[in-house]
């Protein structure tokens, strides 16, 4: 039976990732990382924290496997170095908390594209921290690269609508890595790259989903 952290459970993705968690009978315990107050159930714990002050030592932090769908964008902050703190610095302070009290795999939610080269802070910041992650000692790193996302968000992103629309318009023209992509099919990968990955590094997209 695995236990599994959850960072950036009350997003889109976060969200399918929690509800799948909690239906799979891999899993014993789901502990959720959020920044308010979820609902809890006798198989989720829900741990309130700052993440600018997170604690080295926590019984929380000793899990076997860690979901990070934690991410803004650059639209939604104030400024760059608040979108890299949010989308790079906690991710890989989680990351490293979690491997110090025995983490063995860790899946992370990316972007297609994603590349530390890239002259486009989103993309590059995403490589930079598929980069990083890679160095933190995990046994298994799954890294999900999901085009636009599709689902339903408590608070809409109209960039992110447009893409969507537009998208789905060239979707016949389009090779499946390209389409959008399914929060509950990007969910169902990281799910499974925190429970059964093997060995490695692993990269999914589109093409991966059922």
């Amino acid at each position: 039976m695995t236990r599994l952290l959850i960072v950036g459970a009350t997003g889109l993705v976060g969200q399918h990732v929690v509800l799948q968690a909690l239906a799979d009978p891999r899993v014993n315990k789901v502990i959720a990382l959020t920044r308010r107050p979820i609902p809890t159930c006798a198989k989720l714990e829900n741990v309130v924290v700052d993440f600018a002050d997170m604690p080295n030592e926590a019984s929380w932090w000793s899990v076997d496997g860690v979901i990070s769908a934690l991410g803004t964008t650059r639209a939604q902050t104030r400024s760059g170095a608040d979108y890299r703190t949010i989308d790079y610095e906690y991710p890989l302070a989680i990351a490293r908390h979690a491997r110090n009290h025995g983490a063995v795999r860790f899946a992370l939610t990316s972007s297609l594209g994603a590349d530390a080269r890239s002259r486009f802070a989103y993309t590059r910041t995403k490589g930079e921290l598929e980069s990083e992650l890679g160095k933190v000692g995990f046994t298994s790193l799954t890294i999900v690269r999901p085009s636009v996302l599709e689902g339903h968000r408590d608070q809409p992103r109209a960039d992110e609508h447009m893409a969507q629309v537009i998208v789905k318009i060239m979707a016949p023209f389009l090779p499946r890595r390209l389409r959008v992509s399914p929060a509950q099919g990007v969910a169902a990968l990281l799910i499974d790259g925190a429970i059964d990955a093997p060995p490695g590094v692993h990269v999914k997209t589109n093409t991966d989903m059922l």
